[in-house]
């Protein structure tokens, strides 16, 4: 899935990617003689990042004095990620917070993500996924037994419209809910309010006319957009099609209340 307003677009790949904070170079241009792909260039006499040509060796990072030039994304084994969280149990045992795999998309790495869950569940803390319910359901079962809570995301119901944003149609999300409120687990759904996508009553109305039917949902709620990821998209040299959108606010959700009152949804 490719959400046209995703906040996290350092998570389009699945491996680690270079980033350059502009506002940081101090075009010393020491960062071109280490770059053999041209991915860094002269521009008007001002170092430029070029997306396309970078093929994420980072040998620029080091010559880089300012800091500007970043790796985003780091390879771990299920016991080192294990090992470094757990430095932070004093902290969730304190709050009664945990940990929450998320992403992107967390069933991307299933199986790296199934071997640290039984981690965390054998040291009993308390885990989360963030997911998209796109995968197989097959895959979420075998996690299922070692997560004590689902967020999930139903950005539409329209499936054309669900297709056109994402890039996927929605009929194996809508079932894949219907899945997980069977499946006797902790969930919680969210619609997160675009501009332009779905930011109107029929649209809210037939994602609550389909949650209302639920009968375990412990938790259902309105985000509104935000458009805070602008910088990440600049920073790694990727179009944002959501550039220069401003924020909805909470006041912006008020005219849905009745609509999520109706439903018996608040």
């Amino acid at each position: 899935m490719r959400c046209q307003w995703c906040h996290n677009p350092e998570t389009f790949s699945k491996n680690p990617e270079l980033e350059w904070l502009s506002d940081k170079c101090i075009n010393c241009q020491e960062c071109l003689s280490h770059c053999s792909a041209d991915a860094l260039l002269l521009n008007a006499g001002r170092v430029q990042f070029n997306k396309g040509k970078c093929t994420a060796c980072f040998k620029c990072i080091d010559a880089c004095y300012a800091n500007a030039l970043n790796a985003i994304g780091r390879a771990y084994t299920p016991q080192a990620l294990f090992d470094e969280v757990m430095q932070d149990k004093v902290f969730f045992e304190q709050s009664g917070g945990g940990l929450t795999f998320s992403g992107g998309e967390v069933m991307l790495q299933a199986d790296f993500v199934l071997a640290c869950l039984k981690l965390f569940k054998k040291a009993r803390v308390h885990t989360a996924i963030e997911t998209n319910l796109l995968s197989d359901w097959d895959k979420y079962r075998q996690l299922l037994p070692y997560v004590d809570l689902v967020m999930a995301d139903l950005k539409l119901m329209d499936n054309a419209a669900h297709k056109k944003w994402t890039g996927v149609g929605n009929k194996a999300i809508l079932r894949n809910i219907n899945e997980l409120d069977k499946a006797g687990i902790k969930y919680w759904l969210r619609t997160p309010v675009v501009p332009g996508v779905n930011h109107t009553h029929e649209a809210i109305e037939g994602i609550a006319a389909f949650v209302s039917g639920l009968n375990h949902l412990q938790k259902f709620e309105l985000l509104p957009f935000h458009p805070l990821a602008d910088s990440k998209y600049k920073n790694l040299g990727i179009d944002n099609p959501f550039e220069n959108q401003e924020a909805l606010t909470n006041n912006d959700l008020k005219s849905y209340q009745s609509i999520l009152t109706k439903y018996n949804l608040v």
